[in-house]
């Protein structure tokens, strides 16, 4: 129990909220998963963190339109490199939800055979398949996570700014557990894998939750992977209907020395199985964020 700070790292579509008041979503989600086991909020709320980017993410690429428009065009045509990546990952949603291609060609005006990265009436079958066929499920929401990752990953100037408004919550020699969300496990992860070390910072647990991290297109974004050195333990937790979050970070999907715990039997309340307060109230994943702080 030697942690002095919290900081909390958000995902996608935070846009326009009020980020004291996202803040405050987040703690009392970790306060009442600790009521689950009786224990109370280890630190006051001035030592968690919250860096907020949502509307600078929303700002920096934003598209408008119908959503599958949105999804692979944006306001200008996505590039080849853009559209190849979210073809990989929602075909990759696709196989792990059990949809199959009759299924997906079912809903699609022609019988569209072809697979190559220009075909959006493909893609967008996939989107359609998922919201009929996957309970609680939006192909419209994780293609928009899928372009914001890209982006993140693929665009030195979105990284560049998401990146130096999470560095901020981080002081040097002063430990911190990071507990971060979705998109934000990918820039908590690259941030500590890659600075971490030079930087000074001491994180005795990272926590990630509903992360994509495992995601193959992704996990070869960020790749070569490592387990942070600046990190002591990496704990993961994931609810199995989570489509964002479609595997557990272990030796199959995130293969690192020394392992990450997962914990893939979360029941996440949210409708789609991937909101935050679904995973920050689960018992044990707020006993775990708890066991680095001293505290009654």
């Amino acid at each position: 129990m030697t942690a002095a700070r919290l900081v909390f790292v958000h995902g996608r579509a935070q846009e326009g909220k009020d980020a004291i008041a996202l803040k405050a979503e987040w703690i009392a989600a970790w306060r009442k998963g600790l009521d689950k086991s009786g224990l109370t909020l280890p630190l006051a709320d001035g030592d968690v963190r919250f860096p907020y980017y949502g509307d600078t993410l929303a700002a920096l690429v934003d598209g408008s339109g119908p959503v599958p428009d949105v999804v692979v065009r944006g306001t200008d045509p996505a590039s080849e490199d853009e559209q190849r990546f979210q073809q990989a990952v929602l075909e990759e949603v696709m196989a792990v939800a059990g949809i199959t291609d009759a299924q997906v060609d079912a809903v699609l005006d022609d019988d569209v055979r072809q697979r190559g990265p220009l075909n959006w009436e493909w893609v967008q079958g996939i989107l359609v398949a998922i919201d009929n066929l996957v309970p609680g499920a939006s192909g419209a929401s994780i293609a928009l996570a899928t372009r914001d990752v890209y982006q993140y990953l693929r665009n030195p100037g979105v990284r560049r700014i998401i990146d130096d408004g999470v560095r901020q919550a981080m002081l040097p020699g002063v430990p911190t557990v990071v507990v971060a969300h979705s998109l934000g496990t990918v820039v908590a992860y690259n941030l500590l894998r890659r600075e971490g070390a030079a930087a000074g910072w001491n994180v005795p647990l990272f926590v990630t939750l509903g992360s994509p991290l495992g995601v193959k297109a992704i996990r070869q974004s960020v790749a070569p992977i490592s387990h942070p050195s600046c990190v002591d333990r990496w704990f993961n937790a994931m609810d199995e209907r989570d489509v964002v979050a479609l595997y557990p970070l272990d030796s199959t999907r995130f293969d690192v020395t020394p392992p990450i715990r997962n914990k893939t039997d979360v029941r996440n309340h949210t409708r789609n199985r991937h909101g935050i307060d679904g995973y920050l109230d689960d018992a044990e994943v707020a006993r775990c964020i708890r066991t680095e702080f001293a505290g009654p």
